[in-house]
């Protein structure tokens, strides 16, 4: 069986959708930044602060690599997955690679309270959202299965994807 990634800017939905199409499917779900946080001992806040982001990304690589061999998993990947090519060849290599993706108004929504996110420190985290969508959203769009989250539930996301699985 074929592994689920999915991928996508942070708020879109793929930790949530992610448990669920997991459970709906009977397989196993893996959050590729719970994963970090439990190999390096730490949150990933703390991991961008003391090592910087280019240590993160090498890790996230190798853990990458790791759940690509694997088989019969959904996969919630970190919203920069996309920032290596050979993470997403990895990743379509052995299994479906869905794009989750929704507005920055409803990203903002989802993530205005959460102070683990790095990448958002500061007082304007829209416009950190709008920045950082404004260099990955060439990477998001050039991958081939797209699912809109906006205004959708939890379900309806997991019904689209789940369709996308069935069709591949």
């Amino acid at each position: 069986m074929r592994n689920i990634v999915l991928v996508g800017f942070m708020g879109t939905g793929k930790t949530s959708v992610g448990h669920a199409l997991a459970a709906e499917l009977n397989l196993n779900f893996v959050d590729m930044d719970a994963m970090i946080e439990a190999r390096e001992e730490r949150p990933i806040s703390d991991i961008f602060a003391t090592d910087g982001e280019p240590y993160f990304r090498s890790v996230e690589r190798q853990v990458a690599q790791e759940l690509a061999a694997r088989d019969g998993l959904v996969i919630g990947t970190g919203g920069g997955v996309v920032l290596d090519p050979k993470n997403i060849s990895d990743f379509s290599a052995s299994g479906l690679v869905v794009c989750l993706q929704a507005s920055p108004q409803t990203i903002l929504d989802r993530v205005a309270h959460d102070s683990t996110r790095p990448l958002l420190a500061g007082d304007d985290k829209l416009q950190s959202i709008l920045a950082i969508l404004a260099k990955r959203q060439h990477l998001y769009a050039a991958l081939p299965h797209q699912v809109d989250t906006n205004g959708r539930s939890i379900d309806q996301v997991v019904d689209a994807v789940r369709h996308l699985y069935r069709a591949s």
